[in-house]
């Protein structure tokens, strides 16, 4: 599908604003050219009517009664000479005058209306006559019976509005082309600085995250840029949390890599069963470390692309699954643990990463708690979260330590318990992506770690 462009779609939008405006402004043009036009006339009609009483009052006054007169082609234009033009012709067939005593015409113009037609009331009045329209003026003299009526054709009026019109559009419309190249133009030029934008951006190469310049941005485009220099610190801070983990991740399994084979020489030179048999020993234990590591690397790198499903999960039933499935571990140490919980305790979660979550902090617990000891989880909420506490009565950790112990490959000073530093990195990179957190503290019960994790209440 052919995508449009966004100057053309903003011409689209701005060109009709235009053709309107421009047809408004027509619109009202008309309006006031008229209403203007017609109160000109009118007064006109008035003068005319009072210069046709000035001229004919002293014969109408010494006429008799009976008599009548028709006036040719009389020019009733103040300050114009006599028709002779064409167009001048056409103006005077459209104007009359009528001069009435009593009931009787005594004088017309030749182009005035037929005398059956009755004289018009005072003041001004429209009528029909032929199929054309006619602005009557009818001036009664005071203290006589003579009324004059001064009348012009209404098509007069409208011919005179609509030359104006066109005087008035005909540069309008000539000027459309103009200005549509123009608003082309302007709109080419300010998206200008946009395309200079994506420009500079495509230049770059995929290792240059530094910021863009926002100085020679317009204002509406600022913010865009500040959301693309957002997003480049974010991924210069993801791909540097990346590098650092795989620089730790070979790191860490550097050594028990090292391990096996130097083992695995070892091997090929003792030919002792006794030896035999310790080296195989500490060679499957030298596996079973890397091993774990690498899982719990493929994990820590699942965590933050793992597709998360939230959904009200009863914390109840799969904490106490987790805790039997660390049941032969829990077994050989002698463990004593305790789950303290309600059924009514829901979480709104993704149970996937709930169960990567509390099997990390719940398997720690097992693992430095020593023979004997004793690990309580207790299941609580309130209106806002559901809590998992998790108590041990294990080492602990110190509180200058507690902040460092959820990044990457840190472990505290534990040489008896074997580790890789990732499982509470990993737990708090779950609780962050559920929405929870984790929070560390010592066991109110005596010795050891508390561990309470909050989530969101379902």
């Amino acid at each position: 599908m052919r995508r449009q462009s966004l100057i053309r779609s903003l011409f689209y939008r701005i060109a009709p604003t235009i053709i309107a405006t421009v047809l408004i402004i027509g619109l009202l043009a008309f309006h006031s050219a008229t209403q203007q036009i017609n109160k000109v006339y009118d007064a006109q009609l008035v003068n005319n009517a009072n210069l046709v009483w000035g001229l004919v009052e002293l014969e109408l006054r010494d006429t008799g009664p009976r008599a009548f007169r028709r006036l040719h082609r009389i020019d009733l234009s103040i300050n114009s000479q006599p028709a002779l033009t064409k167009s001048i012709d056409e103006y005077a067939e459209s104007r009359m005058f009528r001069v009435w005593r009593g009931t009787t015409l005594a004088m017309n113009s030749e182009e005035a209306l037929p005398p059956e037609i009755p004289a018009a009331e005072p003041g001004f009045s429209d009528i029909t006559v032929n199929n054309e329209h006619w602005r009557i003026y009818a001036l009664r003299i005071p203290n006589t019976n003579f009324l004059i009526e001064a009348g012009e054709k209404i098509k007069l009026r409208r011919e005179l509005v609509k030359h104006i019109l066109f005087d008035l559009f005909t540069p309008l419309l000539l000027l459309l082309p103009v200005i549509a190249m123009l608003l082309w133009a302007g709109i080419a030029n300010a998206l200008g600085t946009l395309r200079a934008l994506i420009a500079q951006i495509s230049r770059r190469s995929s290792e240059d995250l530094s910021h863009i310049s926002l100085d020679r941005l317009p204002g509406d485009f600022v913010p865009l840029g500040a959301a693309i220099n957002q997003l480049l610190t974010r991924l210069e801070e993801s791909f540097a949390t990346e590098k650092r983990f795989a620089d730790h991740a070979a790191h860490q399994l550097r050594t028990p890599l090292a391990t096996i084979k130097l083992q695995l020489q070892l091997l090929e030179q003792v030919h002792n069963p006794a030896d035999q048999k310790s080296l195989l020993h500490d060679l499957s234990e030298s596996t079973e470390r890397a091993s774990k590591l690498v899982t719990q690397l493929l994990t820590a790198a699942r965590v933050s692309h793992q597709p998360i499903t939230p959904e009200r999960i009863a914390l109840h039933p799969l904490v106490a699954r987790l805790i039997a499935e660390l049941g032969p571990l829990i077994a050989s140490k002698n463990l004593d643990v305790a789950l303290d919980a309600t059924p009514d305790v829901f979480a709104l979660t993704d149970e996937t990463l709930l169960s990567l979550m509390l099997s990390n902090i719940i398997e720690n617990a097992v693992k430095y708690t020593p023979e004997g000891g004793t690990i309580r989880v207790m299941l609580v909420c309130d209106t806002k979260f559901a809590r998992c506490i998790v108590t041990d009565s294990g080492p602990g950790i110190p509180e200058a330590e507690r902040g460092r112990v959820f990044t990457r490959f840190y472990r505290v000073d534990t040489p008896h318990v074997a580790g890789t530093g990732l499982g509470l990195a990993i737990a708090t990179e779950v609780a962050a992506r559920l929405g929870g957190n984790i929070a560390l503290g010592d066991n109110p019960s005596g010795p050891g770690l508390m561990v309470e994790i909050n989530l969101p209440r379902g």
